[in-house]
């Protein structure tokens, strides 16, 4: 029951083809082709090509690719800019835009040709990326899923709300909960594989797997393979065992 699974990427379209560069030779390598490869969410902000990223992805579906993709907080911050302009994420204070530095919403709506778009024009930068992005682009993000469960895994961007059931979890402990999910080291049933929290390699904690390597920040974007619950890291050389803490 073999599945793949693909780190916060945000714009870094680059290391993404990279990744399934590194995907593609790993099934080859085992004669399975159709294995699910699931992105886990923040596929914008920050990084140079957050269009290029949405796209390709989009595209990738459309033809067939076995390619599941996630919602992450970014994901759900930027449709959110375009559909709802009145809508504020109850996890961040008041005041905070998609356009505040910390976000890196204008570095996505440059991908998309505006010219260094700010919070005091946010109405303006709004309309302006509407003009020019694909609509088939807003309805990927729309209907982008929240988890996905294959096997021994689940697939989540930034972890669940210990001890409560997949059916009842929260949107908003989907893409964004840190603490209580991460100091929980009780079994989940499944092994959980997520990102969101940022960290300078991938770790296995046994009921947990963290794979986002800072691909926002500079980092390299990490892919792995799981069978069961063991997992490798893949790089140009092949797999690497990534063995619990």
């Amino acid at each position: 029951m073999r599945s793949y699974a693909i780190g916060d990427i945000h714009g870094q379209l680059a290391l993404l083809q990279q990744a399934h560069r590194w995907i593609e030779a790993d099934q080859k390598r085992c004669g399975d082709p159709d294995a699910p490869i699931i992105h886990l969410g923040d596929l914008v902000d920050r990084g140079p090509d957050s269009a290029g990223v949405v796209t390709y992805l989009r595209k990738g579906q459309q033809g067939g690719a076995p390619w599941v993709v996630l919602k992450g907080n970014h994901d759900r911050l930027f449709e959110k800019f375009l559909t709802d302009p009145g809508w504020h994420d109850p996890h961040m204070r008041a005041g905070v835009t998609y356009l505040h530095p910390a976000i890196g919403g204008a570095e996505t709506l440059m991908s998309y040709g505006l010219f260094r778009p700010t919070a005091f024009h946010i109405k303006r930068a709004r309309e302006q990326v509407l003009d020019v992005i694909a609509p088939e682009d807003i309805a990927f993000l729309q209907n982008l899923p929240l988890y996905h469960s294959h096997a021994d895994v689940l697939h989540v961007h930034a972890g669940i709300r210990p001890g409560v059931p997949l059916a009842q979890q929260d949107e908003q402990d989907l893409v964004w909960i840190r603490d209580p999910f991460l100091m929980d080291t009780r079994d989940h049933g499944q092994l959980v594989v997520h990102g969101h929290t940022a960290i300078h390699a991938p770790t296995h904690y046994r009921n947990r797997v963290n794979i986002d390597s800072r691909a926002g920040y500079g980092g390299p974007l990490t892919a792995i393979v799981i069978e069961h619950r063991q997992v490798w890291v893949l790089t140009d050389s092949g797999r690497v065992p990534l063995a619990p803490r």
